[in-house]
């Protein structure tokens, strides 16, 4: 069994070098927004290049991040977290390197495969190395530190940019990988998933507490690669046909618009048949689940259209420096850091049906607001007012609808539920970055307009608020409350705007 103690050496080591290797992908989720218009200018690059900086990203990511999990149960998590925080910093370094858009791009891509081996390791190192009376407690600095690190994104960001240079956006992640692996490699105690001779999971604690039991072994199931190439080849190919739709040639964006069709379908018939499955379809029979996830998939497409547009308004349309723009944004993190846990306490109260209606709702109210932001917008009366409400309604849904999702699944599910929710609402962003600009009529150069941009902001912040209504339609019609809810730490405190907190395996049952 884990008997890591909080209070020990060895615990407030674990808890920072965990906590250092998930901020390095939190951070990255929120400053590159800021740096797009900045690295257009300096690579003279069209919009869709600044849409794949961010979307190369999240598509090896959301199509990589369930693999990530698996691998670290079978290899070891102290193992693959440490790979994926190497791997993400060499990516990361190659980023500030780029000398043009394609490089970037390129390394972007392979920035996404360090997250996915590392964000789910981050959770399921603490999970599986800290004493049972430690670990809740351990969680929730876990995501208290890491929203610290995801509200800190946007303001550091944009004095990076305003400063050295967009380039240090991607530097930053190189001395902290510089810390967090030697930390990780001394103090944290490697862990895996374990079977017995008939093949039953037994625990997840330390590789030397329980590796050398009599009748037992690593976890042999197979990997699902793929599965894996299939679901982020369907996600790449419909990305390109939404990106390149109105600039692109009409046979080349139509043929990548079926074959990514094909791929999806290929996909659910490959985790159909396989024996172990990235992705278990099966878990969709509960209707709860299907339901929330539904809804995630609208709000985080919602949030993810606005963070990537809004950076970019404050900055062409509005006429701000990068550092403007980014501290502009800052209180729907602080406001999700300080009330989250009072939303999750009262959604234990009365239910996640009315959260996850009014959420939505005050989110949509929030971005109708955005359009009072344009040129000569003042912060106090145009933006902030905006911000708040999205903040207020990010704060009312995030801790629900995470508790909804874990509680909808039998508890022995709730790591992969979880990856689930991480994963789709990470794919809605990416959608949403692609198709905005399209359905808009973005064009191109629109970013280097102000005029041009600014009509195309209008209507986006409207088809994102529409987005976020039909989420709270499918909360009131479809969503019920589950037996007892989710009451653990990371479904409370949590920072990232871009996507619900994950919930690692569930040490706690098996080894308790």
């Amino acid at each position: 069994m884990p008997d890591v103690r909080l209070t020990s050496s060895q615990g407030k080591w674990i808890l920072f070098t965990t906590v250092l290797g998930s901020s390095m992908a939190l951070l990255d989720s929120t400053v590159v927004n800021v740096a797009l218009p900045r690295i257009g200018r300096d690579l003279d690059a069209d919009l869709a290049v600044l849409q794949w900086t961010v979307n190369a990203y999240l598509l090896t990511l959301a199509g990589l991040i369930l693999l990530g999990g698996s691998l670290g149960d079978h290899y070891g998590r102290r193992k693959v977290f440490v790979v994926g925080v190497v791997w993400f910093a060499a990516a990361s370094l190659l980023c500030g390197l780029a000398p043009n858009a394609a490089v970037l791009i390129a390394a972007r891509a392979l920035q996404g495969v360090g997250g996915a081996l590392l964000t789910p390791g981050s959770l399921a190192l603490i999970q599986a190395s800290f004493h049972a009376e430690d670990r809740g407690r351990a969680v929730g600095l876990w995501s208290g530190f890491g929203g610290i690190g995801a509200a800190v994104g946007p303001f550091l960001g944009g004095w990076l940019v305003d400063g050295p240079g967009w380039r240090w956006v991607f530097w930053l992640n190189v001395p902290l990988a510089l810390v967090c692996v030697p930390v990780a490699l001394r103090h944290v105690p490697e862990s895996s998933r374990t079977r017995t001779g008939d093949g039953r999971v037994v625990g997840v604690g330390s590789v030397g507490e329980v590796g050398g039991a009599r009748g037992k072994r690593r976890a042999d199931g197979g990997f699902d690669a793929l599965g894996a190439f299939l679901g982020a080849l369907a996600l790449a190919l419909v990305t390109y046909a939404l990106i390149e739709a109105a600039s692109g040639s009409p046979a080349v964006v139509a043929g990548a618009a079926v074959a990514g069709g094909a791929a999806g379908v290929a996909f659910v018939a490959v985790e159909r048949r396989s024996p172990d499955p990235m992705l278990p379809l099966d878990i969709f029979a509960s209707r709860q689940f299907t339901s929330v996830n539904l809804v995630t998939l609208c709000v985080y497409a919602a949030f993810g259209g606005f963070f990537f547009l809004c950076a970019v308004q404050l900055q062409v349309v509005v006429g701000w420096s990068a550092l403007g723009a980014g501290t502009a944004l800052l209180p729907t993190t602080v406001l999700m850091l300080l009330l989250s846990a009072r939303s999750g306490e009262l959604a234990e109260r009365i239910g996640p049906r009315i959260p996850l209606t009014a959420g939505p709702l005050l989110c949509a109210a929030g971005m109708l607001l955005m359009l009072r932001v344009g040129p000569g917008a003042s912060y106090a009366g145009d933006v902030l007012p905006g911000v708040l409400v999205l903040g207020v309604g990010m704060v009312a849904l995030v801790a629900p609808l995470t508790a909804t999702v874990l509680a909808s699944v039998d508890v022995s599910r709730a790591g992969i539920a979880s990856g689930v929710n991480n994963a789709a609402a990470r794919a809605a962003g990416l959608v949403a970055v692609a198709a905005l600009p399209l359905l808009t009529g973005m064009g191109p150069e629109a970013y280097r307009s102000a005029t041009a941009f600014d009509d195309a902001f209008r209507k986006a912040m409207v088809l994102c608020a529409g987005v976020l209504t039909l989420g709270a339609v499918i909360a009131f019609t479809t969503v019920r409350r589950p037996p007892p809810d989710c009451r653990r730490p990371e479904c409370r405190t949590h920072g990232s705007v871009l996507a619900p907190p994950l919930e690692g395996e569930r040490a706690r049952k098996r080894l308790t």
